[in-house]
């Protein structure tokens, strides 16, 4: 069996990264945030590389870095992408092979979410543009092979609920990590 991948998709504030972290934790798997290994990458935030190369130059950087990624898994990986990755064709090409995952939430939600936070998101500026900005993404995330939603959902449910989806094994305390479970995609839409 090769090495298996699961990829996060869903708008800002849907919580990829959080859940992805847990997921990866609780199966045992490496975690990667594309955001984060952009940045690592590049040698700049994501807002500096909006700020200097806008949308389109910023979409560049971010496939160079999906594909850089998807060709070095070496282990079994759990990523959180940006926002608006999936939305982009070429990345999801590169990421057929692996079940994709859309955390969903109502755009109220994800709004109040990232209204709270102190990260500065290039994107988000304005509620209309915000609810606009979803309604164009939200066909895209709706390709993933699962959709998982996650208002009023704590952490270890929205985990359980993936895991289950995508028959993933769960290390508990003092048990021996089972390697065998299945990768299928199967799930519900």
């Amino acid at each position: 069996m090769g090495v298996r991948a699961i990829f996060l998709v869903g708008f800002m504030g849907s919580g990829k990264s959080s859940v992805g972290k847990e997921l990866a934790r609780r199966v045992r798997w490496d975690f990667v945030d594309l955001d984060a290994w952009i940045e690592s990458r590049e040698r700049r935030t994501i807002p500096e590389i909006f700020r200097d190369h806008g949308e389109p130059g910023f979409r560049l950087v971010e496939t160079a870095a999906l594909c850089e990624l998807t060709e070095s898994l070496e282990r079994d990986t759990v990523v959180a992408l940006g926002g608006g990755a999936f939305a982009q064709d070429r990345n999801r090409a590169l990421i057929r092979h692996w079940p994709a995952v859309f955390l969903e939430a109502p755009v109220d939600e994800l709004w109040r979410r990232c209204s709270e936070e102190k990260d500065v998101r290039p994107l988000r500026k304005d509620r209309e543009q915000f609810v606009e900005l979803y309604a164009e993404r939200l066909p895209s995330y709706r390709q993933a092979a699962v959709t998982v939603g996650t208002a009023g959902k704590d952490l270890i449910s929205i985990c359980a609920e993936i895991e289950s989806a995508l028959q993933l094994a769960t290390v508990k305390a003092g048990s021996s990590l089972d390697l065998s479970a299945s990768s299928d995609t199967g799930g519900s839409r």
